[in-house]
Formats: structure tokens, sequence, C-alpha cells
């Protein structure tokens, strides 16, 4: 799995394509739960489909975050894929950043 511990701060994951998206997902909840003080970022270079099922665990994923006042960044989300989370009305509801580095420093930055 691609899933690290960055920092103190920070979990990052490099998510897989689908069939192992869920499982990931998964994994990540339980590691939020766990340590409620970690913000996520997730790497999305490898995803070109989001199954329903996937942005359900996204969505449980983000409400554990926000109660907990951490932050959740989706980063290199292709188009293809940005288009799903657009035509559902999610494109709102998650925050999207150009890659890995600048959603690590956006963290970095709102830590200090």
């Amino acid at each position: 799995m691609g899933i690290q511990n960055w920092s103190e701060s920070v979990i990052l994951v490099n998510l897989a394509a689908e069939p192992y998206m869920g499982e990931e997902l998964e994994t990540v909840v339980a590691m939020v739960t766990e340590h409620p003080e970690k913000n996520v970022v997730i790497d999305f270079t490898d995803v070109q489909i989001v199954t329903s099922s996937s942005i359900a665990k996204l969505l449980k994923l983000r409400k554990s975050l926000f109660d907990n006042d951490r932050r959740l960044i989706l980063s290199s989300v292709q188009p293809k894929t940005k288009s799903i989370f657009n035509l559902t009305g999610l494109d709102c509801v998650f925050e999207f950043l150009d890659n890995q580095v600048v959603a690590l420093a956006s963290i970095q930055v709102s830590c200090n």
C-alpha cells in the first residue's frame, strides 16, 4: 500500500487504482480514527476512475478529519477523474491542489 506517516501531522497516501482503492481508504480512515491529529494528503496520480463506494469512503474520511479540524487534500487528480467530482457537485466539498508537493507545503504553512 502507498500509505505513509509523512510527518507528525500528515498522512500521505499514494492512492492505488480500483479495486484496491477502497481497501486503502478504509485503512486511512482507521489511521485517522486512531490519530485524530493527522491531516491527510491523497495523491491521485495512478487513479483514472472513482467508484461510488470509494467516494463514500472519501466522504467518511473527510467528515472524520473535519470533525477534528483537520484537512483532507486531494492532489494530482486527472481531468477525467476530476469530472466525476464536478458532475456530482463534490468539487465544492473536497479540497483539490495541483500536486503532492503543493499539498504538503499547504499543510505545513497552515500548521505554523
